[in-house]
């Protein structure tokens, strides 16, 4: 890395506790909470200040409304599994102005997403099992 940018990062994390605070306070306002994944890496502001920065700008992209990001948001955190990010999106969402009809559809369109990755997943290797069993 080029020194000049070495020095930009330097000076940008001798303000980290002031940025840490801005962060929690941009992630309460935008999530109605601070969650407990982003308390604990504020213990390396090094990594939460550019994680962060990182999550902010794709959780409100200047493509999509807010209401729109967050059930996005929820489909992604559904099929994932991620439970409690799921329920901290459900509520960014509704912040955000999403119905709970809009909320509960996102995570229909997450479960059939979610079906169809087993389904094809399973579906082929069963048919290389079918192929196989055909050649005995």
């Amino acid at each position: 890395m080029k020194p000049e940018n070495k020095d930009l990062i330097k000076a940008l994390l001798e303000h980290s506790a002031s940025l840490q605070e801005d962060i929690f306070d941009d992630t309460e306002e935008m999530l109605g909470q601070v969650p407990f994944i982003l308390q604990v890496m504020a213990r390396r502001p090094e990594f939460m200040i550019f994680s962060s920065l990182k999550d902010f700008y794709a959780l409100r992209p200047k493509s999509l409304d807010p209401k729109t990001a967050e059930l996005l948001a929820i489909a992604a955190a559904a099929s994932a599994g991620a439970d409690k990010c799921l329920k901290v999106h459900m509520s960014a969402a509704s912040r955000a102005g999403a119905s709970e009809d809009e909320i509960l559809d996102a995570v229909f369109i997450a479960a059939i997403i979610g079906q169809t990755r087993v389904l094809a997943s399973a579906l082929r290797t069963f048919q290389e099992f079918e192929g196989q069993s055909k050649e005995k």
